[in-house]
């Protein structure tokens, strides 16, 4: 439950600083604003009796120069049509949510098993087997929870030792591999609803060349640019969560090699321990 709050809670302030962000300034706004500008200087240039040239060479400097990254961004997601761009928005959103859900997860899972089995043997050859208990209590990841796992039943056979390690280490992967499972949906989605908004998309502008009877890029620019700007997002969506998909893969798989090593040496070391 407190991991399900955590994570809608991350969702929720990337949702909002990203449609914040997204929404703060429409292409209206944008064309008020050029406009205030561009009437401003054209006062103060009739005011200096400037040539009327000038003003026109101002104006066309204006519409010229470039905009930014981020205002790009978001005066494109404005004309794709917020209502299909905003599912594929939600997609990146929830996704990049779990993505950081679970690096901080792997990392934290992530431990010195070397140092560990070190100590580990001390404990057991000079201290006691609660001794090393209570080490593999207090540190944390998947690790040191299988070996204690096997030190809870040291005085079983080394078979039962053996099978209790691998049962144990299966729902450590599990625990590792949790809500990868939604990062993939939301890649599978992501490009989805792009091409469902090309679709519709491609509708308008059918719809439009039907209206007009006439085939012109006029007609049917707004349609087309719905349906480019669609799929472009959700192919965008798709691409960075499939990134972060596999940088979790191969961080789990690290994971695993490490804890299956760890058990070999782990299995030694309770052998010698138990024919002491």
């Amino acid at each position: 439950m407190k991991k399900l709050i955590s994570l809608l809670t991350v969702a929720g302030l990337l949702l909002y600083v990203i449609s914040t962000s997204v929404m703060a300034e429409s292409p209206e706004k944008i064309a008020d604003k050029k406009a205030e500008q561009l009437n401003e200087e054209a006062t103060e240039e009739v005011a200096e009796s400037e040539p009327i040239s000038q003003d026109l060479a101002q104006e066309d400097d204006y519409a010229d120069t470039p905009q930014g990254f981020h205002q790009v961004l978001k005066t494109k997601f404005i004309e794709g049509n917020p209502t299909w761009m905003t599912p594929i928005l939600i997609c990146l959103i929830l996704g990049l949510a779990l993505v950081i859900e679970r690096i901080i997860y792997l990392n934290l899972a992530t431990t010195n098993a070397k140092g560990l089995l070190e100590n580990l043997e001390q404990k057991l050859n000079n201290e006691s087997v609660d001794a090393a208990k209570e080490l593999c209590r207090d540190t944390k990841g998947p690790v040191a929870s299988i070996f204690y796992q096997g030190l809870d039943r040291i005085q079983e056979n080394i078979d039962i030792i053996e099978k209790s390690l691998i049962a144990y280490g299966g729902v450590q992967m599990a625990r590792l591999e949790s809500n990868l499972t939604w990062i993939s949906l939301f890649i599978a989605i992501a490009p989805m609803l792009g091409f469902l908004g090309t679709v519709i998309g491609m509708v308008q502008a059918f719809d439009s060349i039907e209206r007009a009877g006439d085939i012109s890029p006029t007609v049917v620019a707004g349609g087309m640019k719905v349906a480019l700007l669609t799929t472009v997002f959700g192919l965008i969506t798709a691409i960075i969560l499939q990134l972060m998909y596999n940088y979790l893969i191969d961080k789990i798989e690290s994971l695993v090699n490490t804890m299956e090593d760890s058990t070999i040496t782990f299995m030694d070391i309770v052998v010698k321990y138990k024919n002491k």
